[in-house]
């Protein structure tokens, strides 16, 4: 019988997740006071963020590995450490190139700490309902937008953003702490040896062999394509409603509607990908994907952006959880930490595009619709790379006989 535990553990990655994703997220929050009070350029702050997806990208897979090898609490409580201390010292820095290394690489690495090594833990704790697991996970990641963006908004109202961020770093260690010491290796670990908790087909696998297969591979493809077929739209569809002349304060709730619709599409996928199959379904949502930021390139009124925000949002929030489900299901467990490190590194890279292409797009062209399509070939990209995806041939046998 599965321990009941496993649902603290659900809950303490998603908190931990909101916290430390929507640290890093309420960057855009601070921009334009960190401007105006500092002088430093807007693009050099941005900048920041960048350095951070590329830190998460390079820290990914060695956290993911850390945490096979001592297990996930001392992996995701020092990652809430170094990010409490790395936004304390990011509101202490004096010069722009210091602020870029504090917030971007070092808060970037340790969000890094978070992701996959949650999800691993998560995938372990779970044999039954595992999409709904990790989608509770990363839905509580998602809740990031509707949680610290305004917090981070009201306390830039009423301190500098110095001390504003200064207490985003206190919230972040005593939310953060405490939840990372309720993290546990999964009993299946705890309670024999590494391979002894894998089917026998695949407890001779090593590491070195399962980051050469052609499984690993795939999956670290689509997963690239799949984020840089939504990172174009999440940045630049706000300033693109702004072009289409929708006020400000309504372009940004776009992206809130977007948000809250991911909500619902984390839930909807995961409980889909229990009943009809993880692969089956993520290939359906990568589709989907492709088709829906190309409608973001047919709207210019308000009511339309809102339409497609819905489905857009539902979709790509939806998708991202399945793909931990499917590792969990072709790979050992004692290695988990390091393929889903590796899928979520080659994730970050395909996030990074999106920022810079989309705004060498507009810069070229003098409109984004170019952007959308490029995105939506990116998605057909995605989801005929995944549709490649093959089990283990010595696990297909079993999956068949488990059907």
């Amino acid at each position: 019988m599965e321990h009941p535990y496993r649902w603290v553990i659900v809950a303490a990655g998603g908190l931990i997740g909101c916290v430390a994703i929507g640290a890093m997220f309420s960057l855009p929050i601070f921009l334009r006071p960190m401007a105006e009070e500092t002088g430093w350029s807007v693009t050099g702050i941005s900048t920041a963020m960048t350095i951070g997806f590329l830190a998460m990208a390079a820290a990914s897979m060695v956290w993911g590995g850390l945490s096979d090898r001592f297990g996930p609490r001392p992996v995701v409580l020092t990652g809430s450490v170094v990010l409490a201390g790395s936004l304390a010292l990011a509101s202490r820095a004096e010069s722009l190139i210091a602020f870029q290394l504090l917030f971007g690489l070092l808060v970037g690495a340790a969000t890094a700490a978070v992701f996959a090594p949650m999800m691993a833990c998560v995938t372990g704790w779970f044999e039954t309902r595992r999409g709904l697991a990790v989608s509770l996970v990363s839905a509580g990641m998602g809740m990031a937008p509707m949680t610290m963006a305004p917090l981070a908004a009201w306390l830039v109202t009423g301190h500098d953003w110095r001390g504003a961020m200064l207490i985003l770093a206190g919230i972040a260690a005593v939310l953060m702490i405490p939840a990372a010491l309720l993290v546990r290796r999964p009993p299946v670990l705890e309670a024999a040896a590494p391979a002894a908790s894998d089917d026998a087909a695949e407890a001779g696998m090593s590491v070195g062999e399962a980051v050469r297969s052609p499984q690993f591979i795939t999956l670290m493809l689509a997963n690239f394509f799949c984020c840089a077929t939504h990172s174009g739209p999440i940045f630049h569809t706000v300033t693109y409603a702004v072009t289409c002349g929708i006020p400000m304060v309504a372009a940004v709730s776009i992206y809130s509607i977007e948000g809250l619709s991911g909500m619902f599409g984390r839930l909807g996928f995961g409980l889909a990908g229990d009943r009809f199959g993880a692969q089956r379904i993520l290939v359906a949502g990568l589709l989907a994907q492709a088709f829906g930021v190309l409608a973001y390139a047919f709207v210019g009124e308000l009511g339309g952006f809102y339409a497609v925000a819905v489905l857009v949002g539902f979709i790509y929030a939806g998708t991202m959880p399945l793909y931990a489900v499917i590792i969990r299901e072709n790979f050992p467990l004692r290695m988990m930490g390091t393929i889903i490190g590796g899928t979520a590194m080659a994730g970050s890279l395909g996030m990074s595009t999106g920022p810079v292409l989309g705004g060498l797009v507009y810069d070229n062209f003098g409109s984004y619709a170019p952007m959308y399509v490029a995105s939506w070939g990116l998605g057909l990209a995605a989801t005929l790379i995944l549709a490649t995806f093959r089990p283990f041939p010595a696990r297909a046998p079993m999956q068949a006989a488990a059907a």
